[in-house]
């Protein structure tokens, strides 16, 4: 493997969890709800799927356990916020310090074991490729389901007769009540598909990126994956290069140090949190844009006329 097709591969690696938390999380949005608690699903998903691979001896079995962690969890978010119609951002601040502190407690006994690797798949022909063979086609099931996921919920969203109800809520749930839609049902299965993709996303992380489980190995990419969802605003598509582009900026940064650069180890590695802050400042000045794109019921509760 060259140079080339080597940092493609990790950049590849690191993106992934990025782009389905993120693609899980636009469709929550789109139904008008705003869950913070990406980062808890994430290291829900994660701690379960290892700990599920590690009993089963399959990660296979471990991946179905973090997308199925990742969407129960999310029910309790769900439950609060659109049964008792709590305030969204209080809990999903609260779901993300429930799951750091659950996960840290349930893999408390697995730190230091060594993980169970989900292997790639390797495509016949493409896969011997020059530069970019071994890096797109000879990859795990996961970066497959993302590229899938992104092209599945495209389509979903503006193609579809479901889509389109998700959008009509999520810009005016009172209309789309009166209307007949039930609202909150629908919002019910946004936020667990949205639960279950960052579920996928933490299983990546402990199968696939660093087979280990550590505590809080999420390591902030829940919070990368809401800003994302900012940057596409709101389309599918700019989930695609919004994680790409961060997921170099985290691995150019790891690169720059091994090369000796000579910048502080600390100040490269906050450079994907600090391009994330610019990105938004950037997008902030585009106002007009951003107003058009948003779900102008985002964050707002809903209670149906008895």
């Amino acid at each position: 493997m060259t140079f080339f097709e080597a940092v493609l591969l990790t950049i590849i690696t690191a993106s992934t969890p990025l782009v389905i938390a993120a693609i899980g999380e636009l469709v929550t949005e789109r139904s008008g709800v705003l869950n913070l608690g990406v980062e808890g699903m994430m290291i829900i998903g994660s701690v379960g799927a290892f700990v599920a691979a590690q009993v089963s001896g399959s990660a296979y079995v471990g991946l179905v356990a973090g997308i199925a962690g990742g969407a129960v969890f999310s029910l309790l978010f769900a439950f609060l916020t659109l049964t008792l119609v709590a305030n969204q951002v209080a809990t999903g601040l609260a779901l993300t310090i429930i799951g750091l502190g659950a996960s840290g407690m349930i893999g408390e006994a697995y730190v230091g074991v060594p993980g169970i690797r989900l292997l790639p798949i390797e495509i016949p022909l493409l896969s011997q490729l020059p530069y970019v063979g071994a890096a797109l086609f000879k990859q795990d099931i996961v970066f497959y389901m993302s590229i899938i996921l992104v092209v599945a919920v495209n389509w979903f969203l503006f193609r579809s007769r479901a889509g389109l109800k998700i959008r009509a809520i999520g810009d005016n749930h009172g209309s789309a009540h009166a209307l007949g839609i039930g609202v909150i049902r629908t919002r019910y299965l946004a936020v667990m598909f949205g639960g279950a993709c960052a579920g996928l996303a933490g299983a990546q992380l402990s199968l696939i990126y660093t087979p280990q489980w550590t505590e809080s190995m999420s390591g902030g990419r829940g919070w990368i994956a809401l800003a994302l969802v900012v940057f596409s605003s709101w389309r599918p598509w700019r989930i695609l290069a919004g994680g790409y582009l961060f997921g170099a900026v985290t691995i150019l940064q790891l690169h720059a140090q091994a090369f000796g650069v000579g910048i502080p180890s600390q100040f490269l590695s906050m450079l994907p949190y600090a391009a994330t802050v610019v990105v938004l400042i950037i997008i902030s000045h585009n106002r007009r844009m951003t107003l058009i794109n948003t779900p102008a019921s985002l964050g707002k509760p809903f209670v149906p006329d008895r």
